[in-house]
């Protein structure tokens, strides 16, 4: 199945702002955002024709929810394209500790289900057509795909539905499991094999979650399937150590937030446990040669573009004998809202993903206002900054009350400044890396020394940080350099609090970095490990060159293949490190933990900032520090602060939390000003305090997507040549060449196997043609043939398909 995008289209998405609005404030464009819980997608059409809300945190893939979102005067909805839907196995065992078989165990069985599943059944019939086939973990709407396409096409042939090989292929593992067969039913020590499946009780999931459980039924297992909605599932698949065995199968989803230009990370995430902290992945026995591959990608260990896309290649090809994740489809989300709403809406994370969405959500038919928004689930996991909730609905939220050094393009991906002033990116010299926009600057060097003083480690004994002289006195070199200036006034820029941002917030989420995976450490956490490895990796140092204006220095052996990227990947973070001290403090009394795995070790709770027992625990340790003038490591952060900031600090933290209930400090457009677990609402207001102008990013309306149209004859006879032509355009408006990156095509047998691809030839502005050649059709042979094209563009980064069908024949 081809991806269509010309076939819907978002309503409203270029509605403009009031007039009256215009200059009128900083920062946000509303007053309130009110955040409530609608678990039941069935009401979203009553309740904005209703007018008590305007806004839906909900992707949907149901028709009948776009008709009628489409045939209401009243309501509009936007598109996205960053959703895939999973299978997440427990890899755990064989023997879990109940003495229960964990037949997932096996690589090969969860290879198996690869082909045991039907993706066009599941895309077609449980998803109306709002979805596509997916078979890999890059996703469909993403450069790579296309960038990839001989490779992907030749890997979703081979593990096309084959209900039979999967079957053989259970067999084969079951039996190297010590199991074995008693007329339909799987055995194992004498007890049948169970699988335990968590489903979603949303409504394509509930049935993709049945189809999956009937299927695995037929080929001989017992299935218990547990209904669960988002919130109730979260707390078995991913807070539950994956030995106890409550479950064996989840079916989930992962969402995008912004378009990823570049998914090389994704093996590593995905099958391996540098993914996560969390349980689930630290159960994850990847096969050596397969981890080692994926660290690479990770790392961009490679020399060239070319080496790049066969460790690509080799890796995804890999991934499929891992199968930690079966994934099934891509989806096509609706998102619903008002008509008299717009907000800058994501290509890949849509309106939960958007990272533009707290600075450009708005009525259009007046200024400020109170906008009610409906989401699934409110507080899945507790929020922390650290090793917090990763689940989208908190984390929508969440971005609204922080204000990142960048932010993503919605269409492409691509990086643009918000808090820094330029950057100046270095990498040696034939490294595959490019420059997109004029706001950075890109060379390249022979030989990149790194500083004498740059800090390459942390020392916890001595709490302080280890430079590149000590560890390297003979000097060292790195493959990248990104150097990053600031905005000139950064430093007068506040917390929610107050308090004003100091040094001591840049340094303190470095020194967890290190500290969190340091034996030495009372932070130590044993899952935070793969993830610091994998970072010390590239990581070649970094330094503050100056603070005023601050200038940071970044050295690093991983590289990105856009330079924004890497500006991006580079950029140090912040944390309000009075807010943290007291967290610190109470994760090394054990009564609180950043992570949900130390949580889980040690008997405490996982941290919350905003709701929850750790409140209590929070407020013990402020009246603490504020009577003894507690600095986390004080050694490296105390000369860095202010005399009179540690008083300060905890002051107006003390009047923060006292006005509003929580302990969620923040930066962004958004203030976190209550929060109702029992009720189910949070509240948000507009910091009034926030330096930008209202309409800065308001220059996002809507999406230039490629629709191209392909012709071509019907009929060619063996031994001719052949002509097709490809239309591109957007809106009825030829599609210019200078916006397009590149158009590929690919030529397939009526196997479906890969002959030939190549590019397509540029004509006049909108119009391609692709000449295929009497030898190239002759290996075709007889029968029906498909010709492809995928079209990529520099306005938007999704990229475009379009297929035509043709037969060869003999003379």
């Amino acid at each position: 199945m081809l991806l269509s995008v010309g076939l819907l289209s978002a309503g409203g998405t270029t509605a403009a702002l009031a007039e009256p609005f215009e200059g009128s404030q900083g920062g946000a464009l509303v007053d309130e955002v009110v955040f409530t819980r609608v678990q039941d997608a069935g009401q979203i059409p009553r309740l904005i024709d209703g007018g008590s809300h305007h806004l839906f945190a909900h992707g949907s893939t149901s028709v009948a929810l776009l008709r009628q979102l489409r045939d209401s005067p009243r309501a509009g909805y936007d598109l996205s394209w960053g959703t895939a839907t999973d299978l997440r196995l427990n890899t755990a065992g064989p023997i879990l500790s109940d003495g229960r078989l964990d037949p997932v165990h096996a690589p090969e069985i969860r290879e198996a289900l690869n082909w045991l599943i039907d993706r066009h059944h599941i895309a077609d019939e449980l998803y109306g057509g709002l979805a596509v086939p997916r078979l890999l973990p890059i996703g469909n709407a993403f450069p790579d795909y296309a960038r990839l396409a001989p490779v992907v096409r030749e890997l979703e042939q081979y593990y096309r539905y084959d209900p039979a090989r999967a079957r053989a292929a259970i067999e084969t593992g079951m039996r190297r499991l010590g199991a074995e067969r008693r007329g339909a039913t799987w055995y194992h020590a004498g007890e049948p094999v169970r699988i335990i499946a968590i489903i979603r009780t949303e409504t394509e999931r509930r049935r993709l979650g049945d189809y999956v459980a009937d299927r695995l039924a037929a080929e001989g297992f017992v299935v218990e399937r547990i209904y669960r909605n988002v919130a109730e599932s979260s707390r078995i698949w991913l807070g539950t150590d994956p030995l106890d065995g409550a479950w064996n199968l989840f079916l989930g989803a992962w969402m995008a937030t912004r378009i990823v230009r570049d998914q090389a990370d994704n093996l590593s995430f995905y099958y391996t446990r540098r993914g996560r902290p969390d349980s689930w992945w630290q159960a994850f026995d990847p096969d050596p040669e397969f981890d080692a591959l994926a660290a690479r990608l990770e790392n961009r260990d490679y020399a060239d573009w070319e080496e790049r896309q066969r460790l690509m290649a080799r890796g995804l090809a890999m991934a499929l004998k891992e199968s930690t994740n079966v994934w099934t489809v891509g989806q096509l989300n609706v998102w619903p809202r008002a008509a008299n709403v717009a907000l800058a809406v994501d290509l890949a994370g849509g309106v939960a993903g958007s990272a533009l969405w707290p600075y450009t959500l708005r009525f259009t038919d007046r200024p400020g206002g109170r906008v009610v928004v409906g989401s699934p689930s409110l507080l899945t996991a507790p929020w922390n900054p650290v090793a917090g909730s990763q689940w989208i609905y908190d984390q929508m939220i969440t971005r609204a009350l922080n204000d990142p050094l960048l932010l993503p393009d919605p269409y492409t991906g691509l990086f643009w400044p918000q808090r820094i002033a330029t950057a100046e990116v270095t990498v040696e010299q034939g490294a595959p890396v490019v420059r997109n926009h004029d706001w950075l600057a890109l060379d390249f060097a022979e030989r990149i020394p790194v500083a004498d003083d740059a800090w390459i480690d942390w020392d916890a004994k001595a709490e302080r940080f280890i430079t590149v002289a000590e560890r390297y006195p003979d000097g060292l070199q790195a493959r990248s350099r990104v150097r990053i200036t600031f905005e000139a006034d950064f430093w007068q820029r506040r917390w929610h609090d107050g308090s004003p941002l100091s040094p001591a917030d840049l340094l303190l989420p470095m020194i967890l970095t290190f500290d969190r995976g340091d034996e030495a450490s009372p932070l130590l956490d044993p899952a935070h490990r793969p993830a610091l490895d994998a970072f010390r990796h590239h990581f070649r140092g970094w330094r503050i060159v100056s603070e005023q204006p601050l200038v940071v220095e970044v050295y690093s052996d991983q590289i990105h293949p856009d330079a924004e990227t890497m500006v991006a990947a580079r950029a140090p973070s912040l944390l309000p490190w009075h807010l943290i001290a007291l967290a610190i403090e109470a994760e090394r009394e054990g009564s609180l933990a950043f992570s949900s795995n130390k949580a889980d070790r040690i008997g405490a709770e996982w941290l919350s900032l905003a709701s929850g027992p750790s409140l209590p625990v929070l407020r013990r340790q402020l009246v603490r520090a504020q009577a003894e003038g507690i600095v986390p490591y004080p050694r490296a952060l105390a000369p860095r602060l202010a005399s009179d900031e540690v008083a300060t600090r905890y002051d107006a933290l003390d009047r923060w939390q006292r006005e509003r209930g929580h302990f969620y400090v923040g930066n962004g457009p958004f203030m976190l000003h209550r929060v109702h677990p029992v009720e189910g609402s949070v509240v948000l207001r507009r910091n009034p305090a926030h330096p930008d102008p209202a309409q800065r990013w308001l220059r996002f309306t809507a999406p230039a997507i490629p629709e191209p149209l392909l012709q071509g004859p019907l009929l060619v006879e063996r031994g001719e040549a052949a002509t097709f032509t490809l239309s591109v355009t957007h809106d009825g408006t030829p599609y210019p060449h200078s916006a397009i990156e590149r158009i590929d095509w690919l030529l397939f047998d009526s196997h479906y196997r890969l002959v030939a691809h190549g590019s397509a030839v540029p004509q006049t502005d909108g119009q391609w043609r692709i000449d295929l050649a009497a030898e190239q059709l002759a290996a075709l042979g007889t029968g029906a043939n498909t010709l492809e094209v995928a079209v990529t563009s520099h306005a938007v980064a999704l990229p475009a398909f379009a297929a035509h069908h043709f037969a060869t024949v003999l003379e």
